[in-house]
């Protein structure tokens, strides 16, 4: 009977096991190799999954693992096509993860920025109230573009539906956004109203109203900039 030369993963203690490993002490704790081990699945004749991963990454960097493709990584010996197409799915999941991470969010620093992210309020025939939610950067975390449907009114107008998803995403300050189909920009009673409650209720939560901006057809008009908020 041949020496085996490398112990397979189930002849090792279950604590230094990859998978078991991962499940008490968290993916952060695990070795380069348990990672790729644990994506490996299985290993060869004579040699476990854990020494396949050890021998990849003496070869090639955690770089360069991610920057091989199919041809290369499929005729590696203890590999093949199958563990190859796992390792190629686990590469674009990471590569996507940070290009998410890295994609730099909007920042709002005019009433230009606002109407950007609210041009396609210009040709609704009905009014809409949309919400800007800003980070303490002015950066736009999130953006609800329904937050209430028809005119405006401020009995029908609740601060709550605001100041839910302000908490839910963790804003800093929120611009308002509505449109008049009219064409005239002016602010109505129930604007003004609306706007001054709104703002009251988010100095009680610490969020702060730093505009509400009417959008109509060819201008805008904007509280902050004639001192309404």
């Amino acid at each position: 009977m041949p020496h085996q030369k490398y112990p397979l993963i189930k002849d090792l203690p279950k604590i230094e096991r990859p998978r078991e490993k991962l499940v008490s002490k968290g993916p952060e704790n695990l070795k380069d190799e348990e990672l790729l081990a644990i994506l490996l699945g299985t290993g060869m004749k004579a040699k476990s999954a854990l020494e396949i991963a050890k021998q990849l990454l003496r070869k090639c960097s955690k770089k360069r693992l991610l920057q091989m493709k199919y041809e290369g990584l499929s005729k590696i010996k203890g590999i093949g096509p199958a563990k190859a197409c796992i390792i190629l799915a686990s590469q674009e999941l990471v590569k996507r993860s940070l290009k998410i991470q890295d994609e730099t969010l909007p920042i709002i620093k005019s009433t230009k920025d606002v109407v950007a992210q609210a041009v396609y309020l210009r040709d609704k025939t009905r009014e809409h109230l949309m919400t800007i939610y800003l980070n303490a950067r002015n950066e736009m975390v999130w953006k609800k573009q329904s937050t209430f449907i028809g005119t405006l009114n401020a009995s029908l107008i609740h601060p709550r539906e605001i100041f839910q998803e302000a908490l839910l995403h963790n804003a800093a300050s929120v611009i308002l956004v509505h449109n008049h189909p009219s064409g005239d920009p002016e602010p109505s009673e129930d604007d003004i109203e609306i706007t001054k409650r709104i703002q009251e209720a988010g100095k009680i939560m610490g969020i702060d109203v730093l505009d509400h901006i009417i959008i109509a057809k060819k201008q805008v008009y904007s509280f902050k900039e004639y001192k309404l908020v």
